[in-house]
């Protein structure tokens, strides 16, 4: 919409009508968001899983360090016996994953917030989901395919 095609009661201006401020149009209607919105889910995924993952590392932690021996039972043939149970290896694998996706959305933000140049940016964040992937997939493969059989 340019200046000739204003319709009566709208304040002229230049450009187009996707460029002015929505008060030009109507000032009591609010601006509706146009890309969605991943930055309120991502700030909201932040809490959500920071409370999970205190919850969860600390009953890990409880459970390694000072339940009955502590750390002088931990071996192969404990974490074996561990993994048998699917309450361990989902408690470990929600763990994995909930750390590794809050750390990588943190290390974005931060990305975001202090690289200057677009390329930069770009091939940071490339790198960041590169080695968020593979930490997740290879932390993922060793928990599920863990051969509790072959621990004596």
């Amino acid at each position: 919409m340019t200046t000739s095609q204003t319709p009566s009661g709208v304040a002229k201006s230049l450009g187009t009508a996707y460029d002015r401020p929505a008060s030009l149009d109507n000032p009591r209607s609010p601006r509706k968001p146009k890309g969605g919105n991943f930055e309120k889910n991502a700030w909201l995924f932040m809490r959500f899983s920071g409370l999970a993952l205190i919850i969860l590392t600390i009953g890990h932690m409880f459970i390694m360090l000072a339940w009955d021996d502590g750390v002088h039972r931990i071996d192969a043939s404990f974490v074996a016996a561990r993994w048998r149970e699917p309450f361990w290896q989902v408690w470990d694998l929600s763990m994995l994953w909930l750390a590794q996706l809050h750390g990588g959305n943190g290390v974005r933000t931060v990305i975001a917030d202090y690289s200057r140049k677009d390329s930069t940016r770009f091939w940071l964040n490339v790198l960041l989901a590169i080695s968020m992937i593979l930490t997740l997939v290879l932390g993922s493969y060793a928990l599920l395919t863990f051969d509790v059989n072959s621990v004596g």
